[in-house]
């Protein structure tokens, strides 16, 4: 029997190797948005992770008609009221994941409060109208330099306390074990099953 196919609807190309990673295993012939369209991606404005990985799905299925998982992600720091959260990739203004280290370094200079967390949400839709959700959710603290250069974002800022080292400095299975989109994912998985 092939393999069905997924169109990831990311243009991250490191958040798709991620993704690919897992979803392969689950008989998925995992594709980027790409190779179906060249349309830009939708903006996004939603108010939740959900909403926003609900655009980008919704946006992809309209141009490929294919099943198409998206997600939406981001590192949420209580002390700085759940900043980044939704601005993760575009926080501060900066375009470069070091530029955005570094502002979220600064923004956290005089903050004892280290607690941090990820959050992502997945939807998975289908032409045929079926729609499935997840979440995952990884809590740790945020360093006060970033450690490793594995993973990508803010990676080598975020301290995984069960595992004694940042993001950063894991090997991809074992980020996939503890990983807020890890976690989506297999529950996701559960759903498919």
């Amino acid at each position: 029997m092939s393999a069905q196919v997924l169109v990831l609807a990311s243009h991250n190309a490191d958040k798709a190797a991620e993704l690919s990673d897992m979803l392969t295993p689950l008989g998925f012939d995992v594709r980027l948005l790409s190779e179906f369209t060249e349309a830009p991606p939708p903006e996004e404005t939603g108010a939740t992770f959900e909403e926003n990985a609900l655009i980008k799905a919704r946006s992809a299925l309209s141009e490929t008609g294919r099943a198409c998982l998206s997600d939406d992600s981001g590192l949420c720091v209580p002390a700085l009221g759940g900043a980044p959260g939704v601005f993760s990739a575009r926080y501060g203004g900066f375009s470069t994941a070091a530029e955005r280290n570094v502002f979220l370094l600064e923004q956290m200079k005089h903050v004892d409060d280290r607690r941090a967390y990820f959050e992502c949400c997945v939807v998975l839709l289908f032409p045929d109208g079926r729609e499935l959700r997840a979440s995952g959710r990884c809590d740790g603290e945020i360093l006060r330099a970033p450690r490793g250069t594995r993973g990508f974002g803010y990676d080598p800022l975020f301290f995984v306390p069960e595992l004694g080292r940042s993001m950063g400095e894991l090997s991809g299975e074992e980020k996939a074990a503890v990983s807020h989109r890890g976690r989506a994912l297999r529950k996701l998985a559960l759903m498919l099953s």
